[in-house]
C-alpha cells in the first residue's frame, strides 16, 4: 500500500465514523487512543502485516491527539511489527492490550511508554517458526539475489541468521526494560503452544508498568 493511499484510507475512516464502525477496520482513532483490532476487523486479513503501516502512520499525522495504542491481535508479520515499533516508541505513546496480544503483536506492546492491560486480557509468548515449505519458497526465491551455491551454502546462511533474529528479539526486550532472564523464557514454547503469564509475573518482569 502506497502513503497517498494508506492517508486517503485513514482520512475517509476520520470523515465516516459511522462506515468505520460498520466495517469493522484493524485501525481507526477513538478519542485520544488509536485501537489496532486485527481479531475483529472484517477485512480479508485478521493478521499484522505490512500494508498496516503506512494507515497507521497517517492516523497518527492527522491525530495529534492520540496517545495511546489499544492492541488486540494474534500477531502476523514479524518485519511489520518490528517497524510499528519503531513508530509507536518516536511518537512516544503508551500501549495498552485489550483481549489478547499474542506473538509479533506482543513486540509492539513493548514499545509503548506505559504497558498495560485491562482485567482478563492476556499477552502470548513463543518461539519463531518457519515452515519448510516457506524455507523452499524462500531459497529457490532468493538464491539469485544472495549467490547460494547450494541448499548447504543456504543453510549455513539460515544458521547464521537465526542465531541473529534471536539476539535481535532479546535485545529489543531487555532494551525495554524486560529482565533478561524473563526474555529468555518468552522464547521456550514453539509455535503453537502459547505461554502466557500471569498478570504479577508480567509486572515483576517489567513487561506491564503498572
Amino acid at each position: 500500500m502506497t502513503l497517498a493511499r494508506g492517508i486517503a484510507l485513514a482520512l475517509a475512516l476520520i470523515a465516516s465514523p459511522s462506515a468505520a464502525r460498520d466495517t469493522t477496520p484493524k485501525l481507526y482513532v477513538n478519542g485520544d487512543t488509536l485501537v489496532y483490532d486485527t481479531t475483529n476487523a472484517t477485512g480479508d486479513s485478521t493478521e499484522i502485516e505490512a500494508e498496516d503501516i503506512e494507515v497507521l502512520r497517517a492516523l497518527l499525522s492527522a491525530n495529534p491527539e492520540v496517545t495511546t495504542l489499544q492492541l488486540t491481535s494474534s500477531g502476523g508479520s514479524v518485519w511489520a511489527s518490528q517497524v510499528i515499533s519503531d513508530i509507536v516508541i518516536d511518537y512516544g505513546l503508551d500501549t495498552r492490550v485489550e483481549g489478547d496480544c499474542d506473538s509479533s503483536c506482543v513486540t509492539i506492546f513493548l514499545a509503548g511508554e506505559n504497558r498495560t492491560m485491562t482485567r482478563g486480557s492476556r499477552l502470548g509468548f513463543h518461539q519463531v517458526q518457519w515452515s519448510a515449505q516457506n524455507i523452499r519458497e524462500y531459497y529457490e526465491r532468493e538464491t539469485e539475489n544472495f549467490g547460494w551455491e547450494d541448499a548447504w551454502d543456504f543453510a549455513e546462511w539460515m544458521y547464521l541468521d537465526t542465531q541473529q533474529e534471536v539476539y535481535r528479539a532479546l535485545n529489543y526486550m531487555v532494551a525495554r526494560g524486560v529482565d533478561p532472564a524473563f526474555a529468555i523464557q518468552s522464547i521456550r514454547q514453539p509455535d503453537g503452544n502459547m505461554w502466557r503469564p500471569y498478570r504479577a509475573v508480567l509486572r515483576a518482569a517489567g513487561v506491564l508498568t503498572e
